[in-house]
């Protein structure tokens, strides 16, 4: 078989846009995420012999026509660009220069254009000839492969007249990924106050077995069948990271609910202990507060640091408006004060803009998060992307403020609040966030425990950058008012 030249695109939008976060956006904080599942996609195509290159221009920040210019140099045959939705009209425009520099085909992933398939291709003039929808792993490998178009399961495509949309193709069995091509980026471009520097992130599985209305990727990419690999394999990638790049410190599991599976987290924990991983490195998480408490000594013995937490609401209305079954605030509490019992650093991460929520019950929230002892937290308005019950929800009852993708950010790309009640508008929101965001960190109560928790001179460094990004927040704000 013919090998096929690839070029993985992940474009810049602006300085510090983060493409491949939940929120696309000049995040708050600051930080940049790594795109691992590019990064999978481009190993499945190397194991089978094609020829890639991946150009890293939104974390490093290269301007269009550097990235261009490396693109045209490689001369691919297929050029492959994770688009986003309020960089959409961007993407389009980087698909246009490369197919006119290069002769190139040009194929869409991610969760926007599988959401917005049909409206992809119209507003992109024929730029783009690919949409390969949900997972796209091996629907790229058999693009790749050179299968005829209305043969390959998940993706659509155009004739020059009319969209065909292939049939879906099923989840697929996550122990046969790969482990993501990390030679072909340098965790140092990836910063993050919340981690150790540098840090690796791993999806120890796919899928949700929650359905909240707000979340888009169990909605649009990976399902809500949630499956998980192997422990075995989950502490050979880790070992793989810490081979390809040793000098990182930390591997975030960014997978969703990486605690969902009780018996998953017990054969983790102890095979990282019995290979001695926990010696080497640190890990973090993404936990629900529903999680088994007894999982968190073990956890915490296995090297666990930090935990994610997604708390998300300080009232049990609102949790529940938004399909966050199973958990309650009074579980939140317990588990928020377990943790710090056991010495975890916690993250919170909250929202504001609940269906139904006014401006006192916004402050339950705001309120809870300095009830409950965490060390660093994050505060937004509700993401509504599309593809969610929660977009559609908006938009059919007139809640949704933007009108066209590129009003999914502000001018400056950083998050913007996307919903206004007749009892809450988009400006309460994002008053309440700021207060949120000051009242938690401004505390004297606060900052001496973040004070306390230095312990080295990477400390020291994470807490500055943390507070040059917080500051950095509200005096750019200040400027556009």
């Amino acid at each position: 078989m013919k090998k096929t030249k690839v070029a993985i695109v992940n474009p810049s939008y602006g300085a510090d846009f983060v493409r491949v976060a939940r929120w696309a956006a000049k995040s708050r904080g600051r930080v940049q995420r790594h795109p691992e599942y590019l990064l999978i996609a481009a190993q499945v195509l190397r194991d089978a012999g094609h020829e890639v290159i991946f150009v890293e221009a939104a974390a490093r920040n290269l301007s269009p026509e550097e990235t261009y210019k490396i693109v045209e140099d490689f001369k691919p045959e297929l050029s492959v660009i994770h688009a986003t939705t309020p960089s959409i009209f961007n993407d389009i425009e980087h698909a246009k220069a490369l197919k006119e520099k290069t002769g190139c085909k040009i194929a869409f992933v991610g969760q926007h254009v599988t959401a917005e398939t049909d409206d992809t291709f119209n507003i992109s003039g024929g730029a783009v000839d690919y949409i390969l929808r949900r997972e796209y792993d091996y629907t790229l490998l058999d693009l790749a492969n050179k299968v005829e178009a209305k043969n390959i399961p998940g993706m659509s495509w155009t004739d020059g007249i009319n969209i065909i949309h292939n049939p879906p193709r099923h989840d697929l069995d996550v122990n046969v990924l790969p482990f993501p091509a990390w030679d072909l980026i340098k965790p140092e471009w990836y910063p993050d106050a919340g981690k150790k520097f540098p840090f690796l992130t791993l999806f120890s599985g796919r899928g949700c077995n929650n359905a909240c209305t707000f979340c888009r990727d169990p909605q649009t990419m990976y399902g809500y069948k949630l499956r998980m690999r192997d422990a075995k394999l989950v502490c050979d990638e880790m070992e793989y990271d810490l081979k390809i790049h040793p000098q990182i410190r930390e591997i975030m599991f960014e997978t969703d609910t990486f605690a969902a599976n009780k018996d998953h987290v017990i054969a983790v924990c102890n095979e990282i202990i019995r290979r001695g991983l926990n010696k080497k490195v640190s890990w973090s998480c993404n936990m629900r507060i529903n999680t088994d408490l007894e999982l968190l000594p073990l956890m915490k013995q296995a090297g666990c640091r930090m935990l994610m937490v997604g708390f998300e609401f300080g009232y049990d209305e609102a949790l529940r408006a938004v399909k966050k079954g199973g958990v309650s605030v009074e579980m939140a509490r317990k588990f928020a004060f377990r943790a710090e019992e056991l010495g975890f650093t916690v993250h919170g991460c909250f929202m504001i803009g609940a269906p139904g929520e006014t401006k006192e019950t916004a402050r339950k929230t705001i309120d809870f998060a300095k009830s409950i002892p965490m060390d660093t937290v994050q505060i937004t308005g509700i993401a509504v992307y599309p593809g969610t019950e929660m977009y559609r929800w908006a938009k059919e009852n007139g809640y949704l403020i933007a009108k066209d993708w590129r009003e999914w950010l502000t001018l400056e790309r950083e998050q913007k609040t996307l919903l206004s009640y007749p009892q809450l508008s988009n400006a309460d929101i994002d008053r309440l966030i700021d207060e949120g965001l000051k009242e938690f960190y401004l505390r004297p109560k606060q900052m001496w425990k973040m004070l306390l928790s230095i312990r080295s001179l990477g400390d020291v460094l994470r807490k500055l950058y943390g507070l040059k990004a917080f500051l950095g927040y509200f005096i750019d704000k200040n400027k556009n008012k």
